[in-house]
């Protein structure tokens, strides 16, 4: 009898494959997790196969043009998102140590994907001698204690301080697809006729974010007896636009994160009438880094892009 198997550690999943699960997981979405990695949606389809293949269960539920996570994979993706934001943060380290530049920015996931993700490209080409890490979280972070030099929060038109720079406010308003707002069975001329749409939900159960709600929408409008004619409920607003854009019903879109998809046609504004929610976004500096060069740079390229959105 061999002796040792007892105590034999069990193999963890590779880096590429948890690297590839959690852009995937972030994005909800093979094809662009796949343009984050340079890869192709097939290849990073066949890692998430993999590594549920070596985990013996399923991460996805893999929806008609939509992706959403399992209890697994959403317990799976907080675990490795840590861990590759802690791998990455020594990387940094080390490269910094060495002379490279790194600049370290923080802000929620919504806002990294639908907006200052697409447009970081930009920034790169100008400053190629810099390594740009972005921490995309839910909750806030410390920028002196996690080593942050800069966040990009949204919050109150009252954020005020001597290191905050406020970038654009916010409007709230329904968004669909075209195809949806063109079916002629169920036309959306008013408000009101949204009582024949399924309803796009932001799942808050403790009430944080009530400008993200339908509920608050709809008083607005003086439609508190509405009825649609159905809901999804979706754990993060990065996962509600991509599924209006895929038709699965009506959004609550956020001014300065849908106005690139409102301009490419993949959605449509169907009432023109719109929520101030009096908030806004504010790219806020760690005293520690408030006279770097390179995040001087950041702030400056954040104002020039902030001003190309519609006041």
């Amino acid at each position: 009898m061999r002796k040792g198997n007892a105590n034999q550690q069990p193999r963890l999943p590779s880096l590429d494959l948890l690297k590839g699960f959690e852009a995937a997981a972030r994005l909800l979405s093979f094809t662009r997790a796949g343009e984050e990695l340079y890869l192709s949606q097939s290849a990073v389809s066949r890692q998430i196969q993999e590594l549920e293949d070596q985990l013996g269960l399923s991460l996805f539920e893999r929806r008609h043009r939509a992706l959403a996570l399992t209890e697994a994979g959403q317990t799976l993706y907080a675990a490795a998102s840590q861990a590759l934001a802690t791998m990455r943060a020594v990387t940094d380290r080390l490269r910094a140590g060495r002379g490279r530049q790194t600049l370290a920015v923080t802000t929620t996931q919504s806002f990294a994907s639908l907006w200052l993700i697409p447009r970081l490209a930009g920034f790169t080409r100008k400053h190629p001698e810099l390594d740009v890490r972005i921490s995309a979280e839910t909750r806030v972070l410390d920028l002196e204690r996690d080593g942050l030099d800069l966040a990009i929060r949204h919050g109150p038109a009252a954020m005020v301080g001597p290191h905050v720079l406020r970038l654009f406010g916010e409007r709230v308003f329904p968004v669909c697809s075209p195809k949806l707002m063109n079916d002629p069975k169920k036309p959306m001329r008013e408000p009101a006729d949204l009582r024949h749409q399924v309803l796009l939900q932001y799942d808050d159960p403790d009430g944080r974010h009530p400008w993200l709600h339908w509920k608050t929408w709809l008083e607005v409008e003086r439609l508190t007896d509405l009825r649609p004619a159905g809901s999804l409920t979706f754990s993060g607003y990065e996962q509600i636009i991509p599924a209006a854009i895929a038709g699965h019903g009506v959004a609550l879109g956020r001014s300065p994160l849908v106005r690139e998809a409102l301009a490419a046609g993949e959605l449509v504004a169907p009432f023109k009438r719109s929520a101030d929610p009096a908030r806004g976004y504010f790219a806020v500096v760690s005293k520690n880094s408030a006279s770097r060069p390179e995040v001087a740079a950041f702030v400056a390229w954040l104002k020039e892009e902030a001003k190309k959105e519609p006041r």
